[in-house]
């Protein structure tokens, strides 16, 4: 009887999701798994061997046609497939077809409000913001999902277009210090100067301040090395509350 013969640079695959990139003149693809290459990309999915059906780097993966190495090499300076797959995984586009596109931007339109809305306060009445308010604004300004961007990647960049449509502004963090000696004084100080810092409230025992306030959390890195730097490592930086808002029955 005689035997089909496969040549070795061919794998075949069904059920597949085709993310594909363009790099050095050539096409590379990669085979995934398909509602894996989003989650991949939020950082939901974390296991690379849960998005990848092979770590393999096809020409085509409808035809099972395998990539060269020499051609990764010129394309990718690398022929670590595994690498470069997490390369094209990043930058490369998903071949979907118009219906799951839609979908897909439809959820992430949804994830990107709802992390505005759980990062955000009005300002005002220090209240989160409901999701469909948020849901409104971002169509009211004609927000573009980009599909390769996660949901919290774009969100901070919506944040910045609706403080022209709405009052909002990112939910503070509140912080907590202990500091002894001169160094206490001199943080102090550095603290008061800076833009986004509210003081709440400071308790003296001798040598020894401790300070509560709020600053937003995007300054928390620069905080944490003013009193690490300020009180040589002696001072003691407290996270109270993530998300400092007034809750209540109503929004509004």
């Amino acid at each position: 009887m005689s035997k089909i013969f496969t040549p070795t640079n061919q794998i075949r695959l069904t059920n597949v999701a085709v993310v594909r990139i363009k790099k050095g003149g050539k096409r590379f693809e990669i085979a995934c798994y398909r509602n894996k290459v989003v989650s991949w990309r939020n950082q939901v999915e974390k296991d690379i061997d849960e998005v990848l059906q092979t770590h393999t780097v096809f020409v085509n993966v409808s035809k099972g046609q395998v990539a060269k190495k020499e051609d990764l090499i010129k394309a990718f300076g690398k022929d670590d497939q595994t690498e470069i797959c997490k390369d094209i995984l990043a930058k490369g586009e998903l071949q979907v077809s118009d219906k799951e596109r839609h979908s897909q931007i439809e959820q992430l339109f949804k994830d990107i409000a709802t992390t505005v809305a759980d990062k955000c306060i009005n300002p005002d009445v220090k209240r989160p913001f409901p999701v469909t308010i948020i849901e409104k604004a971002m169509k009211d300004v004609h927000y573009s999902v980009k599909p390769n961007q996660s949901a919290k990647q774009q969100a901070l960049h919506v944040i910045k277009l609706l403080k022209d449509l709405m009052p909002i502004e990112r939910a503070k963090m509140r912080l907590k210090v202990n500091c002894k000696g001169k160094a206490a004084k001199k943080l102090k100080e550095k603290l008061v100067k800076m833009e986004d810092v509210e003081i709440e409230k400071e308790e003296r025992d001798q040598d020894e301040i401790t300070i509560l306030f709020l600053v937003d959390p995007g300054h928390f890195k620069e905080i944490d090395g003013l009193v690490q730097s300020e009180s040589k490592g002696s001072a003691f930086l407290e996270i109270m509350s993530y998300k400092e808002v007034v809750l209540t029955d109503e929004y509004f």
